[in-house]
C-alpha cells in the first residue's frame, strides 16, 4: 500500500515570486500539475472565505497563494473557478476584503455563486448518506481544497477537513451545527463530507498561521510554510506537528483515520524537514478533556458546570448582533435580553447552547472566547 505523502515548504513571506516557487516545488514534489488537473477541465478552487477579512488578519487563504495555485494549475489548460460559502456575508464581499478577487479578475478566474445547491446521495457515507452541496461543487470535474492553518473552538485546529464545509451552502450549515450538536458526530459528518466530494488536492497556507481564540478572532503567528498532500488527514496530521499538537485531540483528524479517509500515522514527508518548522509554545487547546458533552446539549447541572462554554468580555463587545444572528438553535442561546434595547451585549443561555461555538467562530470584535468552567478544569486538571 502506497503512503500518503505530504509536502512540506520552508516560505518566510508572502512575496508573489516567494510564494510561486514554493507553492510550484510542493505540488511538484507531489506528481506536478498534470496529476491535478487536465486540458479543457473544470476545477474549482475551494479557499477559506470565512468572512470578509484582510489577508495579513490571517483569517482567509492569502490571496498570494490562491494567485500561486492558478498560476500553476493553468499551465495545464483546465478551466479554474472559484468559491465558497463563508459563515457570515457573501462569498464577493469576502473575496474582495480578502484581495482574492483582484487575482482571480487577472486571471480570468471566474467566482462560482454557492447560494443554491443540490442534493447528492452518498451511499458510502457512514453518518451521512444524502448532502445538499452548492450547485458549482457538484458541475466541477474535479476540486482543488485552499485551506488556512489556524486554531478553532470546536474542533481545535481547522485545515484541509474543515475546509470542504464551505460546499454546504449558507445557512444550512448552521442546520448541520444544531442537529449534530456533539463535536464527534459534527467531526463524522465533516469526514463523510470529505469523502462525498473527494478533492483532488489539498493545499495549506501555513505561511502566517492564527493561533489563539481562532478561527477569527486569533492572532496571526508566522509559521513559514506550505503543505500540501493528496490526503486531507495526513496533511491536518501534520499540521498539528507543527503546532506541537497531539493529533489524537482532533476528532476530524481521529475520525478520519478511523473511517478511512485517510491517514494521520504512516506519511512520507518530502520537501524541508518537517523539525525544522516545529513550533513548540503555538498557543492552541491541548487540553484532555472534550470541547463538548458527551452528548450535544449540556442539559444537566454537572455538564453546566463542566462543558466549556462561550463567553462575552463586554468590554469588546459591540453589540452588533451578529452572535445572535449566526446561532443556530432556537430559542437562540445567545440574545439580547430586550428585543428593542441593543445597548447592552447579549446574553448567553446556557441551558440552550449546544456548545458548536458559531458566535465565538463569528465575532468580528473578538469578544467572544471559550472558556472551562472552575469544575471542567479541577476535573481535567488543565
Amino acid at each position: 500500500m502506497t503512503r500518503s505523502r505530504v509536502a512540506i515548504v520552508r516560505c518566510e513571506s508572502y512575496d508573489t515570486a516567494e510564494v510561486n516557487a514554493a507553492v510550484g516545488r510542493a505540488l511538484d514534489l507531489l506528481g506536478g500539475a498534470g496529476a491535478f488537473a487536465q486540458s479543457a477541465e473544470r476545477i474549482l478552487l475551494k479557499p477559506n472565505l470565512l468572512v470578509a477579512s484582510k489577508p495579513e488578519d490571517a483569517v482567509t487563504t492569502h490571496p498570494a497563494v490562491f494567485e500561486a495555485v492558478i498560476r500553476y494549475l493553468q499551465t495545464t489548460g483546465a478551466q479554474l473557478t472559484y468559491g465558497d460559502s463563508p459563515g457570515f456575508g457573501k462569498a464577493a464581499g469576502a473575496a474582495g476584503r480578502g484581495g482574492l478577487t483582484d487575482v482571480a479578475d487577472r486571471y480570468g478566474v471566474v467566482l462560482e455563486d454557492f447560494s443554491d445547491g443540490r442534493e447528492m446521495s452518498f451511499a458510502d457515507g457512514r453518518l451521512i448518506k444524502r448532502f445538499t452541496i452548492a450547485a458549482p461543487v457538484l458541475d466541477a470535474g474535479g476540486i482543488v481544497s485552499l485551506s488556512k492553518l489556524k486554531t478553532h473552538g470546536l474542533t481545535r485546529m481547522t485545515g484541509a477537513i474543515k475546509n470542504q464545509f464551505g460546499c454546504v451552502p449558507g445557512m444550512l450549515k448552521a442546520e448541520f451545527h444544531a442537529r449534530m450538536s456533539d463535536v464527534e458526530r459534527f467531526s463524522q459528518m465533516l469526514v463523510d463530507l470529505n469523502a462525498a466530494l473527494s478533492p483532488r488536492l489539498f493545499v495549506m497556507d501555513g505561511i502566517v498561521a492564527m493561533e489563539g481564540n481562532g478561527p477569527r478572532s486569533g492572532d496571526p503567528r508566522p509559521m513559514n510554510v506550505i503543505l500540501a498532500s493528496t490526503d486531507p488527514v495526513a496533511l491536518d496530521a501534520t499540521a498539528c506537528k507543527l503546532i506541537n499538537l497531539d493529533h489524537r485531540l482532533v476528532p476530524t483528524i481521529r475520525w478520519g483515520a478511523e473511517w478511512g479517509l485517510g491517514t494521520a500515522d504512516d506519511i512520507e514527508y518530502v520537501g524541508d524537514p518537517l523539525e525544522s518548522f516545529v513550533v513548540s509554545d503555538f498557543v492552541v487547546n491541548r487540553s484532555t478533556g472534550s470541547t463538548t458533552s458527551s452528548h450535544g446539549r449540556p442539559d444537566t447541572i454537572i455538564k453546566q458546570l463542566v462543558v466549556p462554554r462561550p463567553v462575552i468580555d463586554p468590554a469588546r463587545c459591540t453589540s452588533c448582533g451578529t452572535c445572535v444572528k449566526i446561532c443556530p438553535v432556537e430559542p437562540k442561546a445567545v440574545d439580547f435580553e430586550s428585543a428593542s434595547d441593543h445597548s447592552r451585549p447579549p446574553l448567553h443561555h446556557y441551558d440552550r447552547c449546544i456548545r458548536c461555538y458559531c458566535c465565538q467562530e463569528m465575532c468580528p470584535e473578538r469578544a467572544i472566547s471559550v472558556k472551562t468552567p472552575l469544575l471542567g478544569r479541577l476535573l481535567h486538571h488543565d
